[in-house]
Protein backbone atom coordinates (compact mmCIF):
# COMPACT_ATOMS: atom_id res chain seq x y z
CA UNK A 1 0.00 0.00 0.00
CA UNK A 2 2.89 2.37 0.73
CA UNK A 3 4.06 2.21 -2.88
CA UNK A 4 0.58 3.05 -4.10
CA UNK A 5 0.30 6.01 -1.73
CA UNK A 6 3.67 7.34 -2.90
CA UNK A 7 2.49 7.14 -6.52
CA UNK A 8 -0.77 8.81 -5.60
CA UNK A 9 1.06 11.70 -3.92
CA UNK A 10 2.99 12.30 -7.13
CA UNK A 11 -0.18 12.08 -9.21
CA UNK A 12 -1.97 14.56 -6.95
CA UNK A 13 0.94 16.98 -7.15
CA UNK A 14 0.96 16.96 -10.96
CA UNK A 15 -2.82 16.92 -11.55
CA UNK A 16 -4.43 20.08 -12.91
CA UNK A 17 -7.93 18.92 -11.99
CA UNK A 18 -9.42 16.16 -9.83
CA UNK A 19 -12.65 14.24 -10.36
CA UNK A 20 -13.80 12.36 -7.26
CA UNK A 21 -16.15 9.44 -7.74
CA UNK A 22 -17.56 8.41 -4.38
CA UNK A 23 -19.54 5.30 -3.50
CA UNK A 24 -20.93 3.74 -0.35
CA UNK A 25 -17.50 2.54 0.73
CA UNK A 26 -16.46 6.13 1.42
CA UNK A 27 -19.22 6.65 3.97
CA UNK A 28 -18.46 3.23 5.44
CA UNK A 29 -14.88 4.39 5.94
CA UNK A 30 -16.32 7.44 7.70
CA UNK A 31 -18.03 5.10 10.23
CA UNK A 32 -21.45 5.41 8.64
CA UNK A 33 -22.03 1.74 9.39
CA UNK A 34 -25.40 0.30 8.41
CA UNK A 35 -25.03 -2.65 10.78
CA UNK A 36 -23.42 -3.45 14.10
CA UNK A 37 -23.48 -1.19 17.15
CA UNK A 38 -24.80 1.89 15.36
CA UNK A 39 -27.72 -0.10 13.95
CA UNK A 40 -28.55 -1.72 17.28
CA UNK A 41 -28.38 1.59 19.14
CA UNK A 42 -31.27 3.05 17.16
CA UNK A 43 -33.07 -0.02 15.78
CA UNK A 44 -32.78 -2.73 18.45
CA UNK A 45 -36.58 -2.82 18.80
CA UNK A 46 -37.05 -3.46 15.07
CA UNK A 47 -34.27 -6.03 15.19
CA UNK A 48 -35.85 -7.93 18.09
CA UNK A 49 -39.38 -7.84 16.71
CA UNK A 50 -38.76 -8.46 13.01
CA UNK A 51 -35.24 -9.91 12.85
CA UNK A 52 -33.96 -7.02 10.70
CA UNK A 53 -30.16 -7.14 10.63
CA UNK A 54 -29.11 -3.77 9.18
CA UNK A 55 -30.37 -0.35 8.12
CA UNK A 56 -30.21 -1.07 4.39
CA UNK A 57 -32.31 -4.24 4.37
CA UNK A 58 -34.78 -2.72 6.81
CA UNK A 59 -35.70 -0.15 4.20
CA UNK A 60 -37.33 -2.94 2.17
CA UNK A 61 -39.26 -4.57 5.01
CA UNK A 62 -43.08 -4.79 4.52
CA UNK A 63 -44.11 -3.04 7.72
CA UNK A 64 -47.68 -3.63 8.84
CA UNK A 65 -48.66 0.04 8.95
CA UNK A 66 -47.64 3.36 7.47
CA UNK A 67 -47.13 4.67 11.00
CA UNK A 68 -44.51 1.97 11.60
CA UNK A 69 -42.99 2.45 8.13
CA UNK A 70 -42.37 6.12 8.85
CA UNK A 71 -41.04 5.39 12.34
CA UNK A 72 -38.35 3.27 10.70
CA UNK A 73 -37.60 5.69 7.90
CA UNK A 74 -37.47 8.80 10.10
CA UNK A 75 -34.76 7.15 12.21
CA UNK A 76 -32.84 6.05 9.12
CA UNK A 77 -33.08 9.46 7.44
CA UNK A 78 -32.06 11.40 10.52
CA UNK A 79 -28.99 9.44 11.59
CA UNK A 80 -27.73 9.21 8.01
CA UNK A 81 -28.48 12.78 6.93
CA UNK A 82 -28.81 15.19 9.84
CA UNK A 83 -26.92 13.75 12.82
CA UNK A 84 -23.25 14.81 13.23
CA UNK A 85 -20.87 13.05 10.89
CA UNK A 86 -18.78 10.35 12.58
CA UNK A 87 -15.09 10.11 11.76
CA UNK A 88 -12.78 12.49 9.91
CA UNK A 89 -12.83 11.00 6.42
CA UNK A 90 -14.84 13.71 4.67
CA UNK A 91 -13.03 16.48 6.54
CA UNK A 92 -9.69 14.98 5.48
CA UNK A 93 -10.86 14.66 1.88
CA UNK A 94 -11.92 18.30 1.66
CA UNK A 95 -8.52 19.30 3.05
CA UNK A 96 -6.89 17.27 0.30
CA UNK A 97 -8.67 19.09 -2.54
CA UNK A 98 -9.20 22.56 -1.06
CA UNK A 99 -7.86 25.19 -3.45
CA UNK A 100 -7.78 22.70 -6.33
CA UNK A 101 -10.02 22.46 -9.39
CA UNK A 102 -12.18 19.49 -8.40
CA UNK A 103 -15.62 18.03 -8.90
CA UNK A 104 -17.48 15.31 -6.99
CA UNK A 105 -19.74 12.70 -8.58
CA UNK A 106 -21.41 10.50 -5.97
CA UNK A 107 -24.08 7.86 -5.58
CA UNK A 108 -24.26 8.50 -1.83
CA UNK A 109 -27.41 10.14 -0.47
CA UNK A 110 -26.17 11.31 2.94
CA UNK A 111 -25.13 14.79 1.77
CA UNK A 112 -21.87 14.37 3.68
CA UNK A 113 -19.82 16.30 1.12
CA UNK A 114 -21.77 19.53 1.43
CA UNK A 115 -22.02 19.19 5.21
CA UNK A 116 -18.23 19.05 5.53
CA UNK A 117 -17.42 22.10 3.45
CA UNK A 118 -17.23 20.96 -0.16
CA UNK A 119 -18.41 23.62 -2.61
CA UNK A 120 -22.06 22.74 -3.38
CA UNK A 121 -21.57 23.90 -6.96
CA UNK A 122 -18.96 21.17 -7.41
CA UNK A 123 -21.23 18.31 -6.32
CA UNK A 124 -23.55 16.02 -8.24
CA UNK A 125 -25.63 13.63 -6.12
CA UNK A 126 -26.96 11.33 -8.82
CA UNK A 127 -29.15 9.05 -6.73
CA UNK A 128 -31.06 11.51 -4.54
CA UNK A 129 -30.86 12.98 -1.06
CA UNK A 130 -32.06 11.64 2.29
CA UNK A 131 -32.97 15.23 3.12
CA UNK A 132 -35.72 15.42 0.50
CA UNK A 133 -39.18 13.97 0.11
CA UNK A 134 -41.07 13.69 -3.15
CA UNK A 135 -44.57 12.66 -4.07
CA UNK A 136 -45.15 8.95 -4.47
CA UNK A 137 -47.09 9.88 -7.64
CA UNK A 138 -45.01 12.75 -9.10
CA UNK A 139 -47.23 13.95 -11.93
CA UNK A 140 -49.03 17.20 -12.58
CA UNK A 141 -48.35 19.80 -9.88
CA UNK A 142 -45.76 17.61 -8.12
CA UNK A 143 -43.80 16.59 -11.23
CA UNK A 144 -40.15 17.51 -10.91
CA UNK A 145 -40.56 18.77 -7.34
CA UNK A 146 -38.87 17.76 -4.08
CA UNK A 147 -39.48 18.99 -0.54
CA UNK A 148 -37.12 19.54 2.41
CA UNK A 149 -37.97 17.06 5.15
CA UNK A 150 -35.95 17.90 8.28
CA UNK A 151 -38.84 19.46 10.20
CA UNK A 152 -41.15 16.55 9.45
CA UNK A 153 -38.51 13.95 10.28
CA UNK A 154 -37.76 15.61 13.62
CA UNK A 155 -41.48 15.64 14.47
CA UNK A 156 -41.72 11.92 13.70
CA UNK A 157 -38.77 11.18 15.98
CA UNK A 158 -40.17 13.31 18.78
CA UNK A 159 -43.41 11.35 18.53
CA UNK A 160 -41.40 8.16 19.11
CA UNK A 161 -39.83 9.59 22.27
CA UNK A 162 -36.44 10.61 20.88
CA UNK A 163 -34.75 13.91 21.75
CA UNK A 164 -31.90 15.90 20.18
CA UNK A 165 -28.61 17.05 21.65
CA UNK A 166 -27.32 20.54 20.94
CA UNK A 167 -25.01 19.21 18.24
CA UNK A 168 -27.88 17.32 16.60
CA UNK A 169 -27.10 13.85 17.96
CA UNK A 170 -30.23 11.72 18.20
CA UNK A 171 -30.88 10.78 21.83
CA UNK A 172 -32.77 7.69 22.96
CA UNK A 173 -35.70 8.16 25.36
CA UNK A 174 -34.49 8.62 28.91
CA UNK A 175 -36.87 5.98 30.22
CA UNK A 176 -38.17 3.02 28.30
CA UNK A 177 -37.85 2.07 24.65
CA UNK A 178 -38.86 4.35 21.77
CA UNK A 179 -42.28 3.87 20.26
CA UNK A 180 -42.23 1.92 17.02
CA UNK A 181 -44.86 4.02 15.26
CA UNK A 182 -45.55 7.68 14.63
CA UNK A 183 -48.98 9.23 15.04
CA UNK A 184 -51.21 9.08 11.98
CA UNK A 185 -51.31 12.85 11.59
CA UNK A 186 -47.53 12.88 10.95
CA UNK A 187 -47.66 10.67 7.84
CA UNK A 188 -46.33 13.07 5.19
CA UNK A 189 -48.52 13.99 2.23
CA UNK A 190 -47.51 16.04 -0.78
CA UNK A 191 -48.76 19.65 -0.57
CA UNK A 192 -49.15 19.77 -4.36
CA UNK A 193 -51.04 16.59 -5.20
CA UNK A 194 -52.18 15.09 -1.87
CA UNK A 195 -50.40 11.75 -2.41
CA UNK A 196 -48.31 10.24 0.37
CA UNK A 197 -44.70 11.34 0.24
CA UNK A 198 -41.76 9.03 -0.29
CA UNK A 199 -38.00 9.38 -0.05
CA UNK A 200 -36.16 11.05 -2.91
CA UNK A 201 -33.98 7.99 -3.54
CA UNK A 202 -33.59 6.41 -6.96
CA UNK A 203 -35.46 3.13 -6.80
CA UNK A 204 -37.66 3.13 -9.90
CA UNK A 205 -38.99 5.33 -12.69
CA UNK A 206 -40.81 7.56 -10.19
CA UNK A 207 -37.57 9.05 -8.88
CA UNK A 208 -37.75 12.83 -9.20
CA UNK A 209 -34.82 14.59 -10.84
CA UNK A 210 -35.67 18.08 -9.65
CA UNK A 211 -34.31 21.44 -10.81
CA UNK A 212 -31.34 21.16 -8.47
CA UNK A 213 -30.50 17.72 -9.87
CA UNK A 214 -30.53 19.00 -13.46
CA UNK A 215 -28.46 22.05 -12.55
CA UNK A 216 -25.84 19.84 -10.91
CA UNK A 217 -25.82 17.49 -13.92
CA UNK A 218 -25.20 20.46 -16.24
CA UNK A 219 -22.38 21.74 -14.03
CA UNK A 220 -20.77 18.30 -14.16
CA UNK A 221 -20.91 18.18 -17.95
CA UNK A 222 -19.47 21.71 -18.14
CA UNK A 223 -16.66 20.75 -15.78
CA UNK A 224 -15.82 17.67 -17.84
CA UNK A 225 -15.70 19.74 -21.02
CA UNK A 226 -13.41 22.26 -19.30
CA UNK A 227 -11.09 19.43 -18.16
CA UNK A 228 -10.19 18.29 -21.68
CA UNK A 229 -6.53 18.76 -22.46
CA UNK A 230 -5.63 19.10 -18.78
CA UNK A 231 -3.93 16.53 -16.56
CA UNK A 232 -6.83 14.95 -14.69
CA UNK A 233 -6.84 12.60 -11.72
CA UNK A 234 -9.85 10.30 -11.43
CA UNK A 235 -10.14 9.44 -7.74
CA UNK A 236 -12.54 6.53 -7.24
CA UNK A 237 -13.34 6.06 -3.54
CA UNK A 238 -15.32 3.13 -2.21
CA UNK A 239 -17.21 2.43 -5.43
CA UNK A 240 -18.68 -1.07 -5.65
CA UNK A 241 -20.54 -2.88 -8.41
CA UNK A 242 -24.16 -2.05 -7.54
CA UNK A 243 -24.33 0.85 -10.01
CA UNK A 244 -21.09 0.64 -12.04
CA UNK A 245 -22.54 2.59 -14.95
CA UNK A 246 -22.55 5.84 -12.97
CA UNK A 247 -18.92 6.12 -11.80
CA UNK A 248 -16.79 3.03 -12.39
CA UNK A 249 -17.36 2.36 -16.10
CA UNK A 250 -17.27 6.03 -17.18
CA UNK A 251 -14.01 6.49 -15.25
CA UNK A 252 -12.51 3.44 -16.95
CA UNK A 253 -13.60 4.72 -20.36
CA UNK A 254 -12.10 8.17 -19.75
CA UNK A 255 -8.82 6.57 -18.73
CA UNK A 256 -8.81 4.40 -21.85
CA UNK A 257 -9.39 7.24 -24.33
CA UNK A 258 -7.56 10.16 -22.70
CA UNK A 259 -3.78 10.18 -22.39
CA UNK A 260 -3.98 13.02 -19.85
CA UNK A 261 -5.90 10.94 -17.27
CA UNK A 262 -4.64 8.91 -14.29
CA UNK A 263 -7.15 6.58 -12.66
CA UNK A 264 -6.98 5.80 -8.93
CA UNK A 265 -9.10 3.24 -7.09
CA UNK A 266 -9.06 3.06 -3.30
CA UNK A 267 -11.31 0.33 -2.01
CA UNK A 268 -10.72 -2.15 0.79
CA UNK A 269 -11.13 -5.64 -0.61
CA UNK A 270 -12.65 -4.45 -3.90
CA UNK A 271 -9.91 -2.45 -5.62
CA UNK A 272 -9.59 -3.51 -9.26
CA UNK A 273 -8.68 -2.10 -12.64
CA UNK A 274 -8.86 -3.68 -16.13
CA UNK A 275 -5.55 -4.72 -17.71
CA UNK A 276 -6.14 -2.32 -20.61
CA UNK A 277 -5.72 0.73 -18.35
CA UNK A 278 -3.45 -0.74 -15.66
CA UNK A 279 -0.40 1.19 -16.87
CA UNK A 280 -2.14 4.52 -16.15
CA UNK A 281 -3.84 3.43 -12.95
CA UNK A 282 -3.05 3.32 -9.25
CA UNK A 283 -4.89 0.65 -7.27
CA UNK A 284 -4.83 0.75 -3.48
CA UNK A 285 -6.48 -2.08 -1.59
CA UNK A 286 -6.81 -0.42 1.80
CA UNK A 287 -8.89 1.59 4.21
CA UNK A 288 -9.80 4.98 2.73
CA UNK A 289 -9.49 6.72 6.10
CA UNK A 290 -5.96 5.41 6.56
CA UNK A 291 -4.93 6.35 3.02
CA UNK A 292 -6.22 9.92 3.43
CA UNK A 293 -4.32 10.30 6.70
CA UNK A 294 -1.14 9.17 4.95
CA UNK A 295 -1.70 11.59 2.07
CA UNK A 296 -2.12 14.51 4.47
Amino acid sequence: MKEGIAKLKDALASAECILIGAGAGLSTAADYDYAGARFLKYFSDFHERFGIEDIYSGGFYPFQSREMFWAWWSRSIYINRYAPLPGDVYADLVRLVRGRDYFVLTTNVDHAFQRTGFDKERLFYTQGDFGLFQSSRPVGASAGRTYDNEEQVRAMLTAQGFAFAEDGTLLLPESGAPRMAITTDLIPYCPDDGAEMTTNLRADERFVEDAGWHTAAARYEDWLAHSKGRRMLLLELGVGINTPGIIKYPFWRMTAVRADVTFVSINKGMAYVPDAIAARSIVIDGDIAEVLRELL
